[in-house]
């Protein structure tokens, strides 16, 4: 069988590494905070190229703590995607916020900037674009609607660690950057995890303060916060991790290069990759109306597949109140009907997305056939 994601190869191939990771930190018993963490965070926050960088709980909560930073509160709007993980949502919601969705480009996913404008009434306080499967965002003109509008820009990098837009790795082009180190982002911790990077020193303060019980001192609190801190155990896994991150970086572009290769006449859609982006692949993502019967015949032939995301947020039933129905964003819409993940994870043979390219290839075939 050929996995989804292979957490178990990438830990075998740094096993000796991580162990002394988690040994260290065992020995010295200073679970929460300390230099683990903050040596973590200086780390992430030079790949990322940004001045700061705060460790946090999850990407829920990185998002959750930019959105207050940035002053985001009760009966302000945030225009984003309906098509992300419902945490981009969950975020704008437990700030008081409401979301507004507008929809995405059909090629790549991501936000329309050209919808957005139309979406800003005087309640709009921020934008959250969503680099959606590892693919940037189209952010100059994002940047020049949020300066014209006097808006924040909180992006949703929890699947673009890497990722560069015209020559520029994600992490500094809005006012904050949040990212998610869930164990299968391309950056992956050992249980929850998450960071925020910004190149705004007060906005890094603040997410100080709100990560850890608004606390400027052990029994000073300036504000009321949250239990929003990053552990040192996963701090020290991240800072493993983050040294290979170039290289698999590279090898899940080679992958990626296999799958565009032998697949361009399959008779699926690719993914973007236009000039002045440089996606991840955290996911490799295919589009085919044939989708279900496609991941059934990899299934059989024992290839494992995926998809992201089957239900666009406006048709969540938790959001059901925004009072959304199908065709308000057909894009979105048509990309979750038809988005089918396979295989993708540094660790995958170049024999591996061969065999993988070649049954998406003979079950698009036979399908076709069939009519």
């Amino acid at each position: 069988m050929i996995p989804l994601v292979d957490l178990k190869a990438q830990y075998d191939l740094i096993r000796d590494e991580i162990d002394e990771a988690i040994q260290r930190v065992l020995d010295n018993t200073s679970f929460i905070g300390g230099s683990e963490v903050s040596s973590f965070e200086d780390a992430f926050a030079e790949y990322c190229g940004a001045k700061f960088a705060i460790g946090v709980s999850s990407g829920t909560e990185a998002l959750r703590l930019a959105l207050i930073a940035c002053g985001v509160g009760e009966g302000d709007e945030v225009i984003t995607s309906p098509s992300t993980f419902i945490a981009t949502v969950e975020a704008i919601a437990g700030v008081g916020a409401k979301p507004v969705f507008v929809d995405v480009d059909e090629e790549t996913n991501n936000i329309d900037p050209a919808l957005i404008e139309a979406a800003i009434t005087d309640r709009t306080k921020a934008i959250i674009p969503v680099h959606l499967y590892g693919y940037p965002v189209d952010m100059d003109p994002i940047l020049d609607i949020a300066r014209k509008h006097g808006l924040k820009v909180v992006e949703d990098a929890a699947q673009a660690h890497g990722a560069e837009y015209k020559g520029t790795r994600i992490g500094g082009f809005g006012d904050v950057a949040c990212f998610s180190f869930y164990p299968g982002k391309n950056l992956g911790a050992y249980g929850d995890a998450g960071g925020v990077v910004t190149n705004d020193e007060a906005i890094a303060d603040e997410v100080r303060l709100l990560r850890d019980h608004g606390r400027s001192d052990k029994y000073e609190h300036r504000v009321l916060g949250f239990n929003s801190r990053l552990d040192s155990l996963q701090a020290a896994i991240l800072k493993v991790k983050l040294a290979h991150m170039e290289k698999w970086t590279d090898q899940r572009r080679a992958a990626a290069a296999i799958y565009g290769e032998l697949l361009q006449d399959a008779g699926v859609r690719l993914p973007a990759e236009q000039p002045g982006f440089k996606p991840v692949y955290h996911l490799y993502v295919v589009r085919t109306p044939k989708r279900d019967e496609i991941a059934e015949a990899l299934k059989a032939a024992g290839v494992a597949s995926g998809v992201h995301y089957p239900i666009p947020l406006h048709m969540q039933p938790a959001l059901s109140y925004m009072g959304h129905s199908e065709g308000d964003f057909p894009n979105c819409e048509q990309n979750a009907r038809d988005c089918l993940s396979l295989p993708m994870y540094p660790e995958l043979t170049e024999e591996q997305a061969q065999f993988v390219a070649q049954q998406v290839k003979k079950a698009a075939a036979s399908l076709r056939i069939a009519g």
